[in-house]
């Protein structure tokens, strides 16, 4: 049993290295959205999905082994919580008390890779708005005013033969 609650102390422990390596991605990536560095994003898309890929892993190593704890307290597999098991260490303060630990430095880096990620998506929402203000700002730039032309030769100025008005003299 003590080797399976070492297992998934190591395994919480290098999931949360690779957490804290998004959390610093995710604080790179801000300051590329704020200048608008496409290439740098670029790469820290490709570095993020390598940690994914690595939590991934990890997450169905940790997994298993909390479906193993399981089957040696003989608890049911569904509902189990890193808490739970937490809790019934009782017995054991060591293992108690740095499998709490661990846990909580992982849900406090989740935390904070949350709050950076929202404030991530609430910037490139900003700026898209931006790029669709100034796309629509050129596009109408391009047509021309749809202002009345009050001035004294206006009636010879417009353009309602060209727009495919009726022409009299034909």
């Amino acid at each position: 049993m003590a080797s399976l609650i070492d297992t998934l102390i190591d395994v919480l422990d290098k999931e949360n290295t690779q957490y804290e390596r998004l959390l610093d991605l995710s604080n790179t990536k801000t300051a590329a959205i704020v200048n608008g560095d496409v290439d740098k994003l670029q790469e820290i898309l490709g570095q993020e999905q390598q940690s994914i890929d690595i939590i991934n892993r990890l997450d169905a190593k940790r997994e298993e082994n909390v479906k193993d704890i399981c089957n040696v307290l003989n608890l049911p597999e569904k509902g189990i919580r890193i808490e739970d098991i937490v809790q019934m260490l009782s017995k054991q303060p060591k293992e108690q008390s740095v499998l709490e630990e661990v846990h909580l430095k992982l849900k406090r880096t989740l935390d904070q890779l949350m709050r950076v990620n929202d404030n991530n998506k609430a910037l490139l929402q900003e700026s898209m708005d931006m790029i669709e203000f100034e796309i629509n700002l050129a596009k109408n730039a391009m047509v021309a005013p749809q202002t009345g032309n009050y001035s004294k030769g206006a009636y010879e100025q417009s353009n309602y033969d060209s727009i495919g008005g009726f022409d009299a003299k034909q």
